[in-house]
């Protein structure tokens, strides 16, 4: 199996008030392409500060992360913008969709920042996601004119705009009820069995339960991996 992510001794340490905090302690890990890996752990041991160091939006204090081929250590930040948004696709808790744009608008805005494909392509490619999650007929309607669990059905549309191999997700479904959470959760499942990559921070025992492997994170560390299942059974 091809790894798409590596992580080498990472830290992360924060200074407060004049002492150090380690937030993440001597990281190892490997994640293969097709894996859906799960991180499970309570609030504050570290979760999303490694998907954030797993995106490029923050970064090691030591350590390397090579995430398809790119230490992301290495990069300024305006590379690793332009990286992250071909790269990765990012789902957070809160959605976070531009309020004064349709969710039409939303999942076009990240094929218009990479300008790979026409503007009638970029179109027509975000219709094709909107019905994929369910919303080719609210398109046109604003995130403040919908449902939490629609907003964040878009927001997966948007991740995936660019067609990233991997999905990077944080408590996708923390801020949902159970049927808006059981709606997204086979959104996920349906990814994992195109042959996704996804890493997700989760608290949802069904989610965590459809991984290809959960990892528990206590402490900054990383305590508990469940060995990576075959991968075939998830194609």
């Amino acid at each position: 199996m091809k790894k798409i992510i590596e992580l080498k001794h990472v830290y992360k340490v924060y200074q407060q008030g004049g002492m150090q905090q380690t937030v993440l302690e001597d990281i190892n890990l490997d994640i293969f392409f097709g894996e859906f890996v799960t991180l499970v752990g309570e609030s504050g041991n570290g979760k999303s500060t490694l998907l954030n160091l797993l995106t490029g939006i923050d970064h090691p204090s030591y350590g390397e992360i090579i995430v398809n081929g790119t230490a992301l250590q290495n990069l300024g930040e305006e590379k690793l913008t332009a990286w992250r948004g071909g790269n990765v696709g990012i789902v957070f808790q809160f959605f976070q969709l531009l309020p004064t744009l349709t969710l039409l608008q939303n999942i076009v805005l990240p094929m218009d920042f990479l300008g790979k494909t026409g503007k009638r392509q970029r179109r027509e490619r975000a219709m094709h996601l909107l019905e994929l999650v369910g919303l080719e007929n609210e398109a046109h309607r604003l995130p403040s004119q919908v449902s939490g669990g629609q907003q964040q059905r878009a927001a997966i549309a948007r991740a995936l705009a660019n067609d990233p191999q991997l999905i990077i997700a944080d408590e996708p479904t923390g801020n949902l009820d159970q049927a808006n959470a059981d709606a997204v959760f086979q959104l996920f499942v349906k990814l994992r069995d195109q042959g996704k990559t996804l890493v997700m921070a989760t608290h949802n025992q069904a989610l965590a339960a459809a991984g290809s492997r959960r990892l528990e994170i206590h402490s900054g560390q990383i305590h508990l991996t469940t060995a990576p299942a075959l991968l075939s059974q998830h194609r």
